[in-house]
């Protein structure tokens, strides 16, 4: 659909729903959102976001678990329970040619966590969230689940970590720590909880932000019915810490802090060792998010640059992995390794590889981000991080394969039989010989792929004996 058709059809339809007659403008994609298009602009003095399916129209099953009509009604009965959620204003039909998604009032506020996170601005706000977020979590589960969308789906902790491990064997993919993390999952199940709503991706980036704090809820399309903890430890992941890798809830706050508050307004404890396993779990499960974006990047569903970027942040979960397990494994977490970054190579003769990622990581910053705006900004700098990790990887990835080689020798064991112990029992982190090494090839994949991923830099403090 060209630019100006999407326009018209995006007229006729606020027309339908709004009943005015009035102009698009400032039509704009938003920035952000590898599974959903977010465009905002204005309808006469309508301040609207419309929110639908990318391309083909379907979604990620790993990042959508309802449809988009059932989200819209959904937001709509947040709303009804005093839920800070958007405005819904329309649902998209089929005739109007847009294909599935809704319009809702847009928010004023911030979402992106890296202009809130230390702001001076949100001061307020950010000390202000730990409890509103607890209280808004307690309202969400308060719904009664006879009045949901038939299509909300029912998972206990058994039947979602029986589908991560088939999405995970699916991928292709050999991470041995996700091979052990899902064996010690299994070992530590809980028992099943009294079911609620729960938001499903409750966390910055999906919280609407404004100088008194939460403005807005959004991205509802993860939505099911399960145990609350998972709402209370998804917040916590550390992938979603951002900036924040020592404040443990969502980059702002203290995890005891925020369970204290959750029971007060819910009237119902949290138990730590179950909030543990979801905090586990929920790292795991976006790693395997991260594998099944490179898989829908190959299949062709969507080609956007940023869609396979996010495929390389797997190495980021493998860190934090290693870190959440430390107090589990206890005396064997407390010895230290020797981490050393190797130096680039000089480069002499013919023009090298790196030499070149170097000079358009130089172009990219020099000239196009100065001057991009918007979603193509947005873009320029995803570009950037790209060609940053295969610069890496070219000048660094051989030295570090050759290390991984050499402790997996004086391991005596080959990558397979590293896998398939550590998912059957017979090997354990607990080994710190198989620890050190687990650790290492952490460190090394992440040096490459994000090296300013703050999770890095605090393993590198705990672990490194330097």
């Amino acid at each position: 659909m060209s630019d100006a058709d999407f326009q018209t059809e995006l007229a006729a339809f606020c027309r339908r729903v709004l009943g005015e007659d009035a102009e698009i403008i400032g039509l704009r994609r938003l920035t952000g959102g590898a599974n959903m298009e977010s465009w905002g602009f204005d309808y006469g003095a309508h301040e609207l976001v419309l929110r639908r399916a990318p391309g083909s129209g379907e979604r990620s099953e790993e990042l959508a678990r309802i449809s988009m009509e059932s989200e819209a009604r959904l937001i709509a009965l947040a709303c009804d329970h005093d839920i800070t959620a958007p405005p819904m204003l329309g649902i998209l039909e089929p005739e109007d040619g847009l294909g599935q998604g809704y319009l809702m009032t847009r928010i004023a506020g911030e979402t992106l966590p890296h202009k809130i996170l230390g702001n001076p601005d949100f001061a307020d706000a950010e000390t202000a969230l730990t409890g509103q977020c607890a209280r808004e979590l307690a309202k969400i589960h308060a719904i009664s689940l006879d009045v949901l969308p038939d299509d909300i789906p029912r998972e206990d902790a058994a039947t979602l970590l029986e589908g991560l491990g088939q999405r995970y064997r699916e991928s292709g993919a050999k991470i041995p720590l996700f091979d052990y993390t899902l064996r010690w999952l299994a070992d530590h199940l809980p028992e099943p909880a009294e079911p609620r709503l729960l938001h499903g991706d409750f966390r910055m980036g999906n919280l609407m932000i404004d100088a008194g704090g939460i403005a807005a809820i959004l991205d509802w399309e993860l939505a099911h019915i399960g145990d609350p903890a998972q709402d209370l430890a998804y917040i916590c992941t550390p992938s979603w810490r951002f900036t924040r890798h020592d404040r443990p809830v969502g980059g702002f706050g203290d995890i005891d802090a925020f369970l204290d508050a959750y029971a007060k307004a819910s009237g119902t404890a949290v138990d730590r060792p179950r909030f543990d396993f979801w905090l586990i779990y929920s790292t795991l499960w976006w790693g395997v998010c991260c594998l099944g974006m490179t898989q829908i990047w190959r299949s062709g569903a969507d080609r956007t640059l940023e869609r396979i970027v996010i495929g390389r942040r797997v190495s980021e979960v493998e860190v934090d992995l290693l870190l959440l397990f430390d107090p589990i494994l206890g005396e064997s977490a407390a010895r230290n390794i020797d981490w050393q970054m190797p130096e680039r190579p000089d480069h002499d003769g013919e023009t090298h590889a790196g030499e070149l990622l170097e000079a358009l990581i130089g172009w990219d910053s020099d000239d196009v981000i100065p001057n991009a705006k918007g979603r193509d900004l947005f873009q320029a700098r995803v570009a950037k991080n790209a060609m940053g990790m295969l610069q890496r990887e070219t000048e660094l990835g051989p030295i570090f394969a050759g290390r991984q080689t050499d402790r997996l020798d004086t391991l005596g064991l080959a990558e397979k039989e590293l896998r398939m112990g550590l998912a059957d029992g017979s090997l354990s982190p607990a080994d710190p010989a198989l620890l050190d090494h687990l650790r290492l090839t952490a460190l090394e994949r992440l040096s490459i792929d994000q090296p300013k991923y703050p999770g890095l830099a605090a393993a590198i403090s705990k672990w490194s004996r330097s």
